[in-house]
């Protein structure tokens, strides 16, 4: 009579993979859980941002990363013959541009560009753009523009008479106006008027990407495991003696 048995024998190559793998794996997946924290230590930062009151920007300011989402009362006069257009932005389903326009804060002295919001491409009006000399406040909030994956040349764009760029970056506006700008941008509240629209999108800081990552990295090490202790379990067979 024949009995099959399972016998427990580590092997050496697959325990030296797994004591490798498994430590690893859960190391990523504790360093994703830990980055998880850190966004939602960020998120409750900057929600708070927005609770505080107006900064004024005509006085001393922070470190731009401390200004990112404050709201911001800003004075001074706008330098409208350096307005530059960002195409192709969209609301309710039309197509237009976002008008940024730098504006020179009259107690500092300092520059800050505006976003002044949107308007369609077939009703820019020129008029709207020519500079008036005159003192405006300007109420909005800060926000730091990123450039995309890919940038894209941007130098045919300026034989216009008003610039027309698929997107902004600081140090490409910088080079191309000449001037010294502080490191962040305004989104003009929608409460100044102006006929422009500002209906500006609120991100979230979101630990979901990396909590799923965390339980990738540990069903990993899990599987490591299972494939361990498959591999070291054998099924020998026993003949017994039959009378």
């Amino acid at each position: 009579m024949t009995s099959s048995t399972r016998q427990f024998r580590i092997q050496a190559v697959p325990t030296i993979i797994m004591v490798i793998l498994a430590p690893l794996f859960c190391g990523l997946g504790i360093w994703q859980l830990d980055r998880a924290e850190q966004k939602r230590t960020q998120g409750a930062s900057l929600e708070m941002r927005r609770k505080l009151p107006a900064l004024s920007l005509n006085d001393t300011l922070p470190d731009a990363d401390e200004l990112v989402f404050r709201h911001i009362v800003a004075e001074g006069h706008y330098l409208n013959d350096k307005t530059i257009l960002i195409e192709n932005r969209k609301h309710l389903g039309k197509t237009g541009y976002h008008i940024v326009t730098p504006l020179h804060l009259i107690t500092n002295r300092q520059i800050v560009l505006i976003n002044r919001g949107w308007v369609a491409h077939d009703q820019i009006n020129e008029t709207i753009l020519t500079d008036s000399g005159e003192t405006v406040t300007v109420h909005g909030e800060i926000t730091i523009p990123q450039p995309p994956a890919i940038e894209l040349d941007q130098s045919n764009t300026e034989a216009v008479t008003i610039p027309r760029w698929p997107y902004l970056t600081l140090d490409h506006y910088m080079a191309w106006s000449g001037l010294d700008i502080l490191p962040f941008i305004v989104l003009q509240s929608a409460e100044d008027g102006g006929g422009f629209v500002r209906q500006w999108p609120h991100p979230r800081v979101s630990d979901m990407m990396h909590i799923g990552y965390a339980i990738q990295w540990f069903a990993f090490a899990l599987i490591t495991l299972l494939v361990w202790l498959r591999l070291s379990l054998h099924t020998s067979e026993e003949t017994g003696a039959t009378t």
